[in-house]
């Protein structure tokens, strides 16, 4: 059984990564031309770099984050970049009057919008849970409160544009390992609601598409600074992730998996022998380096 799976599975989940991998080939940046698009969290990390590919593929950028210097930034090398425009409204994703925010501004601007790209997080630490229930309900309502409220301000204008959705989620909303307890418990909830829209959508007739993105460990400052030192991996190259997820949501891929072979494989492990994979996970961490 062991040879097995040390065989069988990483074939597998390279076949697997083939099929999520192969349909960005039919991708061609033309596709994205002249589209109105919002970008969350869009002021660093994989945010900060889909804006950069959009620019350079002559799309409308209306960007969101919380720090208005960053976001000034980004703004203006979206416009170096060949962005057919570029602004950004800055605030917080737990504020209640953001999405309308938002969503007035594309209004006004544009008269519609083509694409939402939800991608914002709050900030939580890799660490035993330690029973701040406080900290639980403020990250569900940044991590996917705020998703749902401006998913929901969107849809009368993606509905008349037959637009997409696409939701940046991660492996810890597949898979609970450990150290990521209320981070990974927001992303289940993305999976569960966004997967459940996107039902209720089709038999609506609806022609708005939802890409769930499923990422694994990527080398944003923020990640690297959170689990360097417990995770031994090395992290996959931001700049080709967000170029995947925007490849999967012109696409109208149901999903994307990047990096797609480890993505691909730890989801067919779980599949096939969870708890082989829950020890899998806990002996490659460097555990000792973990603060209670």
């Amino acid at each position: 059984m062991g040879l097995l799976l040390k065989v069988f599975i990483p074939l597998l989940g390279a076949a697997l990564a083939f099929y999520f991998y192969s349909a960005s080939e039919n991708f061609n940046e033309e596709m994205l031309r002249g589209k109105r698009v919002i970008v969350t969290g869009a002021s660093s990390g994989i945010g900060e770099q889909m804006a950069y590919h959009l620019a350079r593929m002559e799309a409308h950028l209306l960007l969101t984050a919380r720090t208005e210097a960053k976001l000034q930034k980004v703004v203006k090398r979206c416009l170096e970049l060949g962005a057919a425009s570029a602004r950004f409204v800055s605030g917080s994703m737990d504020s209640p009057t953001l999405p309308e925010e938002l969503l007035r501004e594309a209004e006004n601007t544009w008269g519609g919008l083509d694409m939402l790209i939800l991608n914002h997080i709050g900030q939580s630490g890799f660490t035993y849970f330690n029973g701040d229930v406080g900290q639980v309900r403020k990250l569900m309502e940044i991590n996917f409160v705020s998703y749902v409220a401006l998913a929901t301000a969107a849809l009368p204008m993606l509905k008349e544009s037959e637009g997409s959705i696409i939701v940046v989620s991660s492996i810890a909303g597949r898979i609970g390992g450990p150290f990521t307890a209320p981070y990974s418990a927001t992303k289940f909830a993305l999976d569960g609601f966004f997967s459940s829209l996107r039902q209720e959508l089709i038999i609506d007739k609806v022609n708005v598409s939802i890409t769930l993105c499923i990422l694994g460990y990527i080398n944003t400052e923020s990640a690297v600074r959170a689990v360097s030192h417990v995770i031994p991996d090395a992290p996959a190259p931001k700049e080709e992730c967000a170029l995947e997820i925007i490849r999967g949501g012109a696409l109208r891929q149901r999903e994307v998996r990047y990096p797609p072979r480890a993505v691909s494989s730890m989801l067919l492990i779980r599949s096939l022998a969870p708890e082989f994979l829950d020890s899998l996970i806990r002996s490659s961490y460097h555990v000792e380096n973990v603060r209670r």
